[in-house]
């Protein structure tokens, strides 16, 4: 139910326009520090999450690990994506909470 709940949470923040996908534009909003939260799937390559977690502790940007391509994709009305970040700091607040209620 969380699941649905986070995923649902992700479509609403994608469709105010405060998410960007894709490696290039996430790089982008953390480096100008519009991005709140970087969420990347658990299914990404070795090389990328480190590339990611290492962006994002530069930046002082909040990362975390969550479903698989497929499903974080279908979440924002895309094909598939591995990482995305959200630009809004409410709906980052509901994403952790959601996020850490999980663990």
């Amino acid at each position: 139910m969380k699941q649905d709940r986070l995923l649902s949470l992700l479509g609403l923040a994608q469709r105010a326009g405060k998410i960007k996908s894709g490696n290039y534009a996430v790089e982008q909003s953390v480096k100008t520090g519009a991005a709140c939260l970087v969420i990347m799937t658990c299914d990404t390559s070795d090389a990328s999450k480190k590339h990611i977690r290492d962006m994002c502790t530069y930046y002082e940007t909040t990362c975390r690990e969550y479903a698989d391509k497929e499903r974080l994709g279908a979440a924002i009305g895309k094909e598939f994506r591995s990482v995305l970040s959200v630009e809004d700091s409410g709906f980052c607040k509901s994403i952790l909470a959601l996020l850490d209620q999980e663990q």
